[in-house]
């Protein structure tokens, strides 16, 4: 299948922006987020990752609405993430017409979590691993939230079928994705890996289309927005790579 692209629309006060390694304080804002979809969509994505920013640091959602108005839209299908700490949040995801919802901070935090998601959302369920150093950061990267690797491991022998991973240290810095960790997560685990966080270039998306079989998808943020990576230029070029 090759390696699917997913632009990001991270929303924040209605907003679509961008975080400098997520920090809160290190936004630039861009456009209104059905616009910005709308505009990805017609370049040819047929994925979109819709994050609500003020769930994942607040805990109010208050752009989850956005997500069903970006299904209906586009006609693409949708990964939401941000802010998803209830079974409730996973089903009013899904029924705005999300295809994949992400869980981070919960699926971390408690060991019970994981198994009820599962029940609800199955292989439509992604568990976010934001990792530093090894290490896995929740509550938008503000706590320790254990071993990377340690936490792999249970995640895959639960049936997980996708994990994104997203080094902290490029996200949103347009250095380049950190090959070696997504390699050596997929190593680890039966799990499809989506790869998140510094892509600042068509010739990082083709490294990441022939890095791993596991690794099939990549998040596109910054970089789109900037200019630096032109989004149909992008999927014409990974559709090259041998998977």
């Amino acid at each position: 299948m090759g390696l699917t692209l997913y632009p990001a629309v991270d929303i924040r006060d209605g907003r679509a922006v961008r975080l400098t390694r997520g920090r809160a304080d290190a936004v630039t804002e861009y456009a209104d987020p059905v616009e910005a979809a709308l505009g990805f969509a017609a370049a040819g994505a047929e994925w979109l990752h819709v994050v609500d920013l003020d769930a994942a640091f607040t805990g109010e959602p208050r752009n989850r609405h956005l997500v069903g108005r970006i299904v209906a839209e586009t006609g693409r299908r949708v990964q939401a993430s941000g802010g998803v700490r209830t079974l409730d949040d996973i089903r009013t995801a899904l029924d705005l017409g999300a295809s994949r919802v992400v869980v981070g901070t919960m699926a971390l935090t408690d060991p019970a979590f994981v198994p009820a998601a599962l029940e609800v959302a199955g292989d439509r369920l992604a568990v976010g691993l934001d990792a530093e150093d090894g290490r896995l950061r929740a509550r938008g990267w503000t706590e320790d939230a254990g071993d990377l690797m340690g936490t792999l491991a249970r995640l895959t022998e639960l049936g997980v079928a996708r994990v994104v991973v997203t080094d902290i240290a490029t996200d949103g810095m347009l250095s380049g994705p950190n090959l070696e960790l997504l390699r050596a997560v997929a190593d680890a685990t039966t799990a499809a890996v989506t790869a998140s966080g510094g892509v600042a270039s068509v010739a990082d998306l083709v490294a990441l289309a022939g890095l791993h079989p596991r690794v099939d998808a990549a998040i596109v943020g910054r970089a789109l927005y900037t200019g630096d990576v032109d989004l149909a230029e992008a999927l014409a070029a990974v559709a090259a790579v041998a998977p």
